[in-house]
């Protein structure tokens, strides 16, 4: 079998079952990408860049278009080259959101072409409304968030079939789309989250060092970007209570200060500073740890030492961390959002309403008291073995022609 992937920062979500199929002497698995990234053993990457770049007098709300545009005119042309090559996919797991997949299948038009849907923007009921702390959108803003989903929809059209990981993000997507998505997730590596008795993690204060284990009281919060869509605001406004009340606890906050979602803080600051600036003097920053982003093992070793974990999203695509901190055996308290709630029924995540601090409050103290526990990753639905098994189960159907049966993780 000859798979091409297709994700601008490949392997991204594909990780895992681009690892898989790469084992398998008899299929070949090549991948477009832009960056040049470490890949899966087996898999041959392809980069592809911009054939021009995007011009100065471009409608101001079809700015994000014609990049989606260019994107796809940049990947059509290396797999044009991967056809002259003799390279003919039986078929194609694509990214769409940047564009990628838009013409792919003018070059391959034989190709099974399945999509990953990641989410579908909504002008309200979903994240933009959300905080009362944000400003209404103007209508620039609306239009062109409106215009957000015109690559989400024309690549639906003219896929095969989708993919979502978790049964909220593909009810984002309109009814008639949701009839080709199958929810099955990207897949947790628990052997990479057995917990480490001996792990530590270091931080420099200063001319100083801070040397922080399982025996310390460790609360965790980690995201891309310290920002509104997941919570930042509110976990620094529940931190000089816990702080206060638990005297010898530390927070450690992983996470960049740029925008990966919404916009930036009142006179273009970072979340971060404006936050410092609004809780001047009520926190104990000698116990407040920003160490920006860290590399993964760095990361691993925090969840091994943490004691609770603190995780917020508005209603919006659900972060990594937080399945891996639950799969851990980590408590992890979490906002009562819908992306959230579907897994809450987990036995070691508490939740409590996103603008409640209060509970917050209560929940991480009492946990921060609690005896440090964590026993072994239990076998989990979320596994990345059942995962690339049911995602190659629905390659297959879709190789063999079956579009009645559907595959799906529950």
């Amino acid at each position: 079998m000859k798979i091409l992937f297709i994700h601008q920062n490949f392997p991204g979500q594909f990780i895992h079952l681009s690892a898989a199929l790469a084992q398998d002497p008899q299929n070949r698995v090549v991948a477009l990408g832009m960056n040049d990234r470490s890949v899966p053993a087996g898999v041959e990457l392809r980069r592809y860049s911009l054939l021009r770049e995007s011009q100065a007098d471009t409608h101001p709300l079809l700015k994000e278009q014609e990049n989606h545009v260019l994107r796809a005119e940049a990947c059509a042309s290396a797999a044009f080259q991967l056809k002259r090559e003799g390279f003919e996919p039986d078929i194609i797991v694509a990214h769409p959101g940047w564009g990628e997949a838009l013409f792919i299948k003018d070059v391959f038009p034989q190709a099974k072409l399945l999509i990953y849907c990641e989410y579908y923007y909504a002008l309200e009921g979903q994240d933009v409304g959300f905080d009362p702390d944000e400003p209404p959108l103007n209508f620039q803003q609306k239009a062109r968030l409106r215009l957000k989903n015109t690559t989400n929809l024309l690549s639906l059209q003219i896929a095969d079939a989708a993919i979502s990981p978790t049964e909220w993000q593909k009810s984002t997507y309109p009814a008639w789309a949701r009839e080709k998505i199958t929810v099955i997730h990207d897949g947790i590596d628990l052997g990479r989250l057995r917990f480490d008795a001996h792990a530590q993690l270091t931080l420099q204060r200063g001319h100083g060092q801070v040397r922080l284990s399982a025996k310390d009281e460790v609360l965790t919060y980690v995201a891309r970007n310290l920002e509104p869509v997941r919570g930042f605001h509110m976990l620094m406004r529940v931190l000089p209570e816990v702080l206060k009340r638990r005297p010898t606890a530390h927070a450690v906050i992983v996470g960049g200060n740029e925008i990966s979602y919404g916009q930036r803080a009142p006179d273009g600051q970072d979340w971060k500073t404006f936050m410092l600036a609004e809780l001047a003097g009520r926190l104990d920053l000698g116990r407040v740890h920003f160490v920006g982003k860290v590399p993964y093992q760095d990361y691993l070793n925090l969840l091994n030492i943490s004691r609770a974990h603190l995780y917020w999203t508005t209603p919006f695509v659900l972060s990594w961390s937080f399945l891996e901190a639950a799969l851990s055996g980590l408590t992890v308290i979490a906002s009562d959002t819908s992306p959230v709630r579907e897994f809450a029924h987990f036995p070691n995540i508490q939740t409590a309403g996103f603008f409640d601090q209060r509970a917050f409050a209560e929940l991480s103290c009492s946990a921060l008291a609690a005896p440090f526990h964590r026993g072994p990753p239990s076998a989990h639905d979320l596994a990345v073995g059942r995962c690339v098994q049911l995602q190659k189960a629905l390659i297959a159907q879709l190789l063999d022609g079956s579009s009645e049966s559907r595959v799906s993780i529950n």
